[in-house]
This record gives C-alpha cells, sequence and structure tokens, in this order.
C-alpha cells in the first residue's frame, strides 16, 4: 500500500516540475508575481513629503517695501505748450523728455515726464526743463486721480520746479539724505517713461558730486545704472527704504534710450530750492560780476603770475559790484569770505551762497601782491544760456 502511495506522490512531482519546465520555456511571465495597480498621480502626491511653502517675506529678496512705500507719491505729468518753430533746438534730446511729434505750426504739443509729492497739502518737485514754457499742467497719481497744477515757481540754474495740486488725502514722500550716500548703494528710479505706465527701475549709485558736464549752471549729480528715459524726468529717485534722496534729471544717450548713465539733483539741493521758492517765489543768489577762468600753470606762467593759486579774472561786468570794489581783470581771485577758492566752480558756488545785499570780503594776487576789497553783493540775474558769470 505504502509502496502505490509512494509511486502515485512521484508521478504528480513529475507531471508538475514537466509542466513548470513547459511553462517557464513558453510563457514565462505567467510565473512572475503579479504587480500591484499603478498608483494614480493623487494618490502618488499623498505619498511623496513635499516641503511646506515659505511666507512671501522669504520668497521675495527684492526692493518691494521701498518701492511700495514711495510709488504712490510718484505722479505723471502732462505738460502743453506752444509748438517750437522747425530750426529751435532745445535741451529735451539730451534731458530724455521729448515733446512728442511737432504740432502744426500755431499748435500746440504735450510733453510728458514725472513728478513727486513732497507734502501731504500738494506740493510736487519736477524739473523745470518739463514745465518750462507750458500753458497747462496735468498731473495723474498712480490711483488714477488728476488734477491740473499750478505752477508756483522754477529755478532754470538747477533744473528744478515747485507745483502744487489741490487733491484730498495725497501720499507724500519720505525726504531721504543724499548726503549719506555713498557709491555702491542701491537705488530705484520711479517714473512714467514712454507713457507706458509707472515703472520701477534699479540700480546703485554709481558715482557722487558729477559736475561740469554742461548741463545746469549748479551741478552736484548723484550718478546712477537705474534705468532712466524719456518721461522718467523729474521723477524719484530712492534709496532702499524708500526715501527720496533725488530728481531724476538726464541721462547720457546717443539713442534718447537708457545706456546705464543717468543723472539725478540730490535730494538736500531740491529741498532748499523748494524751499525759496515757497517762501519767495524764486531762488535768491549772490552776484558780484566777475567772468572767470581757470587757472592752469601753463597760463599762470605765460601770464607771469608764479605761483599764484585761485580763479584768474577774466573780464569784469560794468557797474557790478566787483567793478565798483576795484577789482579787475587779470586779478586772481583766492577768497570769498572764509572760503577758499581754487576753481570757476568753486567761486561760482561761493558767491551763489551769499545773501544779496550783504558784504563781503574778497581777496586777490594782482602783480604778485595780495590785496582785498569788500564788495556789496549783488543779486545773480536771471540766468542767459548763452553766457554766465559769477
Amino acid at each position: 500500500m505504502l509502496k502505490r502511495l509512494w509511486l502515485i506522490f512521484a508521478q504528480a512531482v513529475t507531471v508538475v516540475l514537466a509542466a513548470v519546465f513547459v511553462i517557464s520555456t513558453l510563457k514565462p511571465q505567467w510565473l512572475q508575481p503579479a504587480r500591484p495597480r499603478q498608483a494614480t498621480i493623487a494618490q502618488t502626491a499623498h505619498q511623496i513629503a513635499l516641503p511646506p511653502t515659505p511666507p512671501a517675506s522669504a520668497m521675495r529678496a527684492g526692493f518691494a517695501p521701498a518701492a511700495r512705500a514711495a510709488a504712490p507719491a510718484v505722479v505723471s505729468i502732462t505738460a502743453s505748450k506752444a509748438s517750437p518753430r522747425s530750426d529751435a533746438r532745445t535741451r529735451d534730446s539730451f534731458f530724455g523728455f521729448p515733446f512728442g511729434p511737432r504740432a502744426p505750426q500755431g499748435g500746440t504739443q504735450q510733453g510728458l515726464g514725472s513728478g513727486v509729492i513732497i507734502s501731504a497739502d500738494g506740493v510736487l518737485l519736477t524739473n523745470n526743463h518739463v514745465v518750462e514754457g507750458a500753458s497747462d499742467i496735468e498731473v495723474q497719481l498712480s490711483d488714477g486721480r488728476q488734477a491740473r497744477a499750478t505752477l508756483v515757481g522754477t529755478d532754470p540754474e538747477t533744473d528744478i520746479a515747485v507745483l502744487k495740486i489741490e487733491l484730498p488725502d495725497l501720499p507724500a514722500i519720505g525726504l531721504g539724505d543724499a548726503a549719506s550716500l555713498q557709491v555702491g548703494d542701491a537705488v530705484l528710479a520711479i517714473g512714467n517713461p514712454f507713457n507706458v505706465g509707472q515703472t520701477v527701475t534699479s540700480g546703485i549709485v554709481s558715482a557722487l558730486g558729477r559736475s561740469q558736464l554742461g548741463i545746469n549752471t549748479f551741478e552736484n549729480f548723484i550718478q546712477t545704472d537705474a534705468a532712466i528715459n524719456p518721461g522718467n524726468s523729474g521723477g524719484a529717485l530712492v534709496d532702499a527704504d524708500g526715501r527720496l534722496v533725488g530728481i531724476n534729471t538726464a541721462i547720457f544717450s546717443r539713442s534718447g534710450g537708457s545706456l546705464g548713465i543717468g543723472f539725478a539733483i540730490p535730494v538736500d539741493v531740491a529741498r532748499q530750492v523748494a524751499a525759496a521758492i515757497l517762501k519767495d517765489g524764486a531762488v535768491e543768489r549772490g552776484w558780484i560780476g566777475v567772468q572767470t577762468r581757470e587757472l592752469t600753470p601753463e597760463l599762470a606762467e605765460a601770464l607771469k603770475l608764479g605761483d599764484a593759486k585761485g580763479v584768474l579774472v577774466g573780464g569784469v561786468v560794468n557797474d557790478a559790484p566787483a567793478a565798483k570794489a576795484g577789482i579787475k581783470p587779470g586779478d586772481v581771485l583766492t577768497r570769498i569770505g572764509p572760503h577758499t577758492v581754487a576753481t570757476p566752480a568753486d567761486l561760482l558756488a561761493s558767491v551763489a551762497a551769499l545773501k544779496p545785499k550783504s558784504q563781503v570780503e574778497v581777496s586777490v594776487q594782482r602783480a604778485g601782491k595780495a590785496m582785498s576789497f569788500s564788495l556789496d553783493v549783488g543779486q545773480r540775474p536771471r540766468p542767459q544760456r548763452s553766457s554766465e558769470d559769477d
């Protein structure tokens, strides 16, 4: 009996092994273990541990807070003025403030610029060249409100103009300290370039105290590589805290667009000019009536002035304070009051800072002799672009 059972078992095992051999040869996939059903995308997402979403402040590394603080106080300005003659030459192309296509003779043009609200009662700063000669000035805020602006006064020699609008709840920008700026500090330029709408560009302070560019009479520009384009004139240059540090005024460009060299008037200069205009309607500057030249070593040797240091008087205006005091062409001005002068720019700044109708002691060298004169300071006349004197 046992022998028979063992025979049956052996035959069964032989049949099973034979079947497995045949299947593994012909259909090997039948012998592979069954795979679980592929998970859906939703199920897979639940199985993967995703990192938490960081807060917005950690996701944004930039100047959004500064732009948010300053942008509401920056406005777009539309200025209408008579169409210039076809042969008229203007400074607009240099300053990046074109008035657009010329209208027919006798018509008007509309030009676009920017401005900055500096007080909640509606006082605005912009460039003189933005509103110069304009018969109508319209201001549009970033919130869409519009108002006609009144021209309070201008100062062409610094290219600053002061406007006034009447609207409630006006945003005013905070004023920064331009004197504390350093080369490499981050700055933002805010304005309305090419009338595309309010735009914020970023850059750094490229240089400070830029002068002798032939843009204004009094120059002490902040240079920046923040993009400044036509329509940005009069807009805000702000620091990383959103405070006003300059009024964008000019670009160096051969094409009319930004090449990364822009200039802004420091806010301390703009603030002083605005204060004088709001108080007196104009900026009063001192004047003594001399025309000067830089005293180079070569010129000093040619004129036999020895080692004289100062500014050479090239001419004296008739009946001007300098003429009345006895200053003559050929004199070398060395000191105005307590300030020594070494260049025409030094002399211009020192004289302009004097109060008209005051008196000042002026030191000169004449034929190798030191001399001193007392002058009654005059009022600096309105500028003539063709010629300037101190």
